[in-house]
């Protein structure tokens, strides 16, 4: 990637050579300075990227596994030495806060370093199959292979370790990989592509594609080359996706308006505020399980609303480059604008708006609304915003049909003591996931993640990636004795 003061520009990296084209800025969240410029993909570009991905298969499914292993731990040990510039791309381009930038790069590091051990087990069966007279000299082996050429398409808000989830399984796996990150977050990923071809991963094993959404649909759909497509972000544009990808594998990890069930038994309430109020505000809430409904037992609702109350008020707002920053802009004035507009259709139909509410610019002030309803677009849909919804409950059991009445089922939070609450909730929600003790944003990178309903299809995590990125292979042995 050439340097430019001030600004960089990225040339497409597809197979083994760097191909200059057509420019498209990118610029920053923050004060929407120019960050640098990306060459755009074209179909032809895509037919290339898919030949030379076809063509390595048989070169990457040969890697012995301690050879994925060695590439995988020298991508993770680059991404230590180089955590600063990463952590400076990713606020450039992502308007991520610094602090939770470098979060990031150490949360990508822990994936890569995961998806190593993994590569080495990723083993087989050996079956029995003299179950029946006249079979006494057979017998069966399973092993995984790689399904093939990978299409991966990737969000804005995590533009290193959503990529890396991508990648790191990928090679375990011995899968090329197509990679069409973000537009407002490319240079981030073609970073991370010169690391991992800098390690040893075959150059025409990767590509990484600034193509429109029109040509990542075409190349879903037309090429049928590619065995597995693994999206993360949207729901309606997941599931169009998913509709026209024809035969191929995929993977879907989408939205959501995560939900948290506080109860007056949990011990300590300045405790669950903190939890929640950065759950719900870091990184301007740009998160599929950011927190975006809470609801709190009634004897302890309004203590506990007023905790976030005073919390969200000292948050810091503004420039993510500077290190005491944790709000931080959306990723574009039209999104603050979106967020802002949600916001005063709910108080318009009858909620109350306890705090904030303003934007300057693309920044939106921590918000926390209550009284909102069913049929309200911030509670319905996933805001994607610095916006929580605090609601109280006096039966437990419709704390969680609340919870439920939602089209999404990503993850769901659970603060309670109560083993019987805790085993009925983990029986009734519908979520991929409930996090028993913390707030719904809580994720460890290598666990299995996903969700149900409209979040999604399939897990990702190292390991659960790994599997939808292999197929088992039967070999049945007979009179060889």
């Amino acid at each position: 990637m050439k340097m430019r003061p001030g600004t960089q520009t990225g040339f497409l990296l597809c197979g083994k050579e760097w191909i200059d084209g057509e420019a498209m800025e990118v610029r920053s969240p923050w004060d929407q300075g120019l960050v640098g410029r990306v060459t755009v993909a074209t179909r032809a570009d895509a037919r290339q990227a898919v030949n030379h991905a076809a063509a390595s298969l048989r070169r990457t499914r040969a890697l012995p596994r301690w050879k994925r292993r060695e590439i995988l731990e020298d991508i993770a040990a680059a991404l230590i030495e180089q955590k600063e510039r990463f952590a400076q791309l990713i606020v450039a381009e992502a308007g991520k806060p610094i602090r939770l930038a470098r979060a990031e790069v150490d949360r990508s590091v822990l994936t890569f370093k995961t998806a190593a051990e993994e590569a080495v087990r990723l083993g087989g069966e050996s079956i029995p199959l003299d179950l029946t007279e006249g079979n006494e000299n057979r017998w069966g082996l399973v092993q995984r292979f790689p399904v093939g050429p990978v299409l991966a398409i990737t969000p804005f808000n995590f533009p290193l370790n959503l990529v890396a989830h991508k990648a790191a399984p990928a090679i375990a796996a011995g899968c090329p990989l197509i990679l069409k990150p973000a537009p407002q977050t490319p240079f981030t990923a073609l970073a991370l592509g010169e690391v991992i071809l800098k390690a040893g991963w075959p150059e025409e094993a990767l590509a990484i594609l600034t193509l429109s959404n029109a040509d990542t649909a075409w190349l879903a759909e037309k090429e049928d080359r590619i065995k597995l497509v693994s999206f993360t972000g949207s729901a309606h544009v997941g599931w169009e996706l998913k509709a026209h990808s024809g035969r191929k594998r995929t993977l879907l990890e989408l939205g959501g308006n995560a939900a948290l069930i506080l109860h007056s038994d949990w011990p300590d309430l300045d405790e669950a505020a903190v939890r929640t109020t950065h759950a719900a505000f870091n990184y301007a809430g740009q998160s599929c399980i950011s927190v975006q409904r809470v609801f709190v037992e009634r004897r302890i609702f309004q203590t506990f609303l007023w905790k976030v109350v005073e919390l969200a008020a000292h948050m810091p707002a503004g420039e993510p480059a500077l290190e005491a920053t944790e709000v931080g802009p959306l990723i574009s004035v039209a999104e603050a604008e979106r967020v802002e507009s949600w916001i005063k259709e709910a108080v318009a139909a009858g909620a109350k708006l306890v705090s904030g509410g303003e934007r300057k610019g693309s920044v939106v002030t921590p918000t926390i609304l209550t009284g909102t309803q069913p049929g309200m677009k911030i509670r319905d849909e996933e805001v994607f915003g610095p916006v929580v919804l605090i609601e109280p409950y006096d039966d437990f059991e419709d704390a969680l049909a609340e919870v439920n009445r939602s089209r999404y089922g990503l993850q769901a939070g659970l603060l309670t003591r109560d083993a019987g609450r805790i085993l009925t909730a983990y029986r009734e929600l519908e979520v991929g996931a409930l996090i028993v003790g913390d707030t719904p944003s809580w994720r460890l990178d290598p666990m299995p993640y996903g969700g149900v309903k409209d979040s999604g299809l399939g897990r990702e995590g190292i390991r659960s990636a790994i599997e939808e990125m292999t197929e088992p292979r039967m070999l049945v042995m007979a009179n060889l004795t």
